[in-house]
């Protein structure tokens, strides 16, 4: 049988878990499931240098993937870091991947649209090297390597193979970050050299920000590949296309294990006024069963989502409906 960790998280994460594990099991299926808690609700309570206690360590590492709720992270030094940060690094879950698509029923404000962002997750801006040389000077270090580099451009490549889908672009700043984006531009180069079914282009950081604006219908069909902080920012700036972030479901891969989360955060605001989104914790958890093996009951759940998003009678707020948390989620399963 296979396991998942489920990790509550912070903010409205415990609801947002809470209906989802309701529609997985809806939906059939057989997943041993151990929900635990980490986040900075748990650490503030407890302490600790990491806002995941050793007993979930052990959970996670017993399990063959795990389910993140959205959490919070405190943006003060000597605060822990990120939950999803820590679980990226530890089981090297160098991909995140995060699709870009249109639901049905759904106008984004700029047409339909379908891609993916792939986001190299274990190093970059996020490796956490920051040191204080002054009172009014701090420094950053942008970890970038040619295996990860490597790692995450092989990756794009095949999900695009896996797709049926021509074409991979690669984001940098290479013309400033001559060394680091020049790194993983030459390591993104030799892998479409391997790959030559599919087509590959170079595109600067900012030159594809004012393009998804501009006509983001050029990139359908195709996984755009960056380092860390770009493709963090510019795949929040791809989710406005599609109507909101709270739709918008992730899965961080590595060579054998998985984290699949909701690419929004903890939206604390909202916590138990039944009111966020439940769709992206949802089709997150389903991503999750189609990793375990259990696509049937995956694409049960995804089809189901997509009959309540063009039905349209039961939406949450971000998607011009008057519905819940909770209701949304139970039109979800009513189609189950």
């Amino acid at each position: 049988m296979k396991k998942a960790a489920i990790i509550r998280g912070d903010g409205t994460g415990p609801e947002l878990v809470g209906v989802t594990m309701e529609v997985l099991k809806a939906a059939g299926s057989r997943v041993q499931f151990t929900v635990c808690d980490a986040g900075s609700e748990w650490w503030e309570e407890k302490k600790g240098p990491s806002f995941i206690s050793d007993e979930v360590w052990d959970v996670l590492e017993k399990s063959d993937c795990c389910l993140k709720g959205p959490t919070t992270t405190i943006p003060i030094p000597g605060t822990p870091r990120s939950v999803a940060v820590s679980i990226r690094q530890k089981f090297n879950l160098y991909a995140n991947v995060r699709p870009v698509k249109t639901f049905p029923g759904q106008k984004g404000p700029l047409g339909a649209v379908d891609f993916v962002l792939v986001r190299e997750a274990t190093e970059g801006m996020y490796s956490g090297i920051e040191s204080r040389l002054s009172d009014d000077v701090t420094v950053a270090t942008r970890l970038i390597t040619r295996n990860k580099s490597t790692k995450v451009s092989t990756f794009a490549f095949e999900e695009a193979e896996r797709r049926g889908w021509k074409k991979v672009i690669a984001i940098s700043k290479a013309n400033i970050l001559k060394v680091t984006d020049g790194m993983f531009l030459d390591s993104a180069r030799a892998v479409a050299k391997k790959h030559p079914g599919v087509e590959f282009e170079d595109l600067f950081a900012d030159n594809f920000a004012q393009q998804l604006v501009k006509n983001p219908q050029r990139f359908d069909r195709n996984v755009v590949v960056g380092t860390n902080l770009y493709m963090d920012i510019l795949s929040e700036e791809a989710s406005g296309l599609v109507g909101s972030i709270g739709v918008v479901y992730s899965g961080n891969y590595g060579d054998s294990y998985a984290m699949f989360e909701p690419a929004h955060g903890s939206t604390p605001k909202y916590k138990g006024k039944d009111k966020v989104d439940p769709t992206a914790t949802v089709l997150s958890g389903a991503w999750m069963l189609d990793y375990l093996g259990e696509k049937k009951e995956a694409k049960a759940i995804f089809d189901a989502t997509h009959k309540v998003m063009k039905e349209g009678k039961h939406l949450t707020y971000d998607l011009g409906g008057k519905a819940g948390t909770k209701r949304m989620a139970q039109a979800i399963i009513d189609e189950l």
